[in-house]
């Protein structure tokens, strides 16, 4: 009988606090008010305030879809496409352009075009490349130089399957060193990790628009925000480029054939434009190829 009593006034006591509690919660709701304050907090229907810096991706409609309006500064970017250096660097290029100081890279499946990167304001002599094969080996580099206080960015290639499968906990060593170190960490898996869990404080999902690939369609995946339903569509060439090559498209096309030395024939597509003094030339030095890295020259 003591316990039955002990249990009813414990009972009545929990629900007496409760009642109280909801009383004061109701008639003073400064603690949501405060939290919408403090830039840590942040609500799902709304983008975050991110406390450590961004840069400007270089793509406004995207700028306008990340918080704080840029790639986050201290924080895991995951890129995912279906295909390897097809799609990033069109991507990132533009941010890298904005930053200072050397740029990691880390098990690139290609070695990079230095003199198109220069052209649109990247300095090849920037880029630091490690040749790594296997993950571990990435995972080490990537994380040696976050560390560094000379590296602005990182940017790594990790593959998938088999036994060189990334784990979550190994990309949040990698989250947490970028964040100690405030540093710009983009790593680039394929799309078969679109499934899997992630500490990346933001994914996305790349791939080609057009059929010339003139453009880029971008997934948001995650962000620290409201979900994005209907994907971005973003230009996949600098301004200048997609100029020449406008103009090109309205030429029509006089083939040449010229003969090196050798008595090798390289095939050769130029025109001229009677309205302007500038005479555009586009060399494919491959038959058949849709496009040679763009390879577009000017000349007055």
């Amino acid at each position: 009988m003591v316990n039955t009593f002990s249990q009813i006034a414990c009972v009545g006591f929990c629900l007496q606090n409760i009642l109280i509690f909801y009383t004061v919660y109701m008639a003073n709701p400064l603690p949501i008010t405060f939290a919408r304050e403090m830039p840590s907090v942040w609500r799902a229907d709304e983008l975050a305030r991110p406390v450590d810096a961004v840069v400007a991706t270089g793509h406004a409609a995207l700028d306008a879809q990340l918080p704080a309006g840029g790639w986050p500064v201290g924080a895991l970017v995951e890129v995912l496409q279906s295909k390897s250096n097809l799609n990033e660097w069109r991507l990132l290029l533009p941010a890298l352009t904005r930053c200072s100081g050397p740029v990691l890279l880390v098990g690139a499946p290609h070695q990079p075009f230095g003199p198109g990167l220069a052209a649109q304001g990247l300095d090849p002599q920037r880029l630091l490349c490690v040749t790594a094969q296997t993950t571990a080996q990435r995972l080490w580099a990537c994380e040696q130089a976050l560390r560094c206080a000379d590296v602005t960015a990182v940017l790594a290639w990790l593959p998938q399957g088999g036994s060189g499968r990334v784990r979550p906990e190994q990309l949040r060593r990698l989250q947490m060193a970028a964040s100690t170190h405030s540093k710009l960490l983009f790593v680039m898996r394929p799309l078969a990790a679109r499934e899997e869990s992630s500490p990346a404080a933001l994914r996305v999902l790349v791939s080609g628009q057009g059929s010339g690939q003139e453009g880029l369609a971008l997934h948001i995946l995650k962000r620290r925000g409201p979900p994005l339903a209907q994907p971005l569509s973003l230009p996949a060439r600098a301004a200048r480029l997609a100029a020449l090559l406008a103009v090109t498209r309205r030429q029509v096309a006089a083939p040449l054939v010229i003969s090196d030395k050798d008595g090798d024939e390289e095939r050769r597509e130029a025109n001229h434009d009677a309205s302007h003094d500038t005479f555009i030339a586009r060399i494919t030095p491959f038959p058949g190829a849709s496009h040679a890295l763009d390879r577009t020259a000017a000349a007055a």
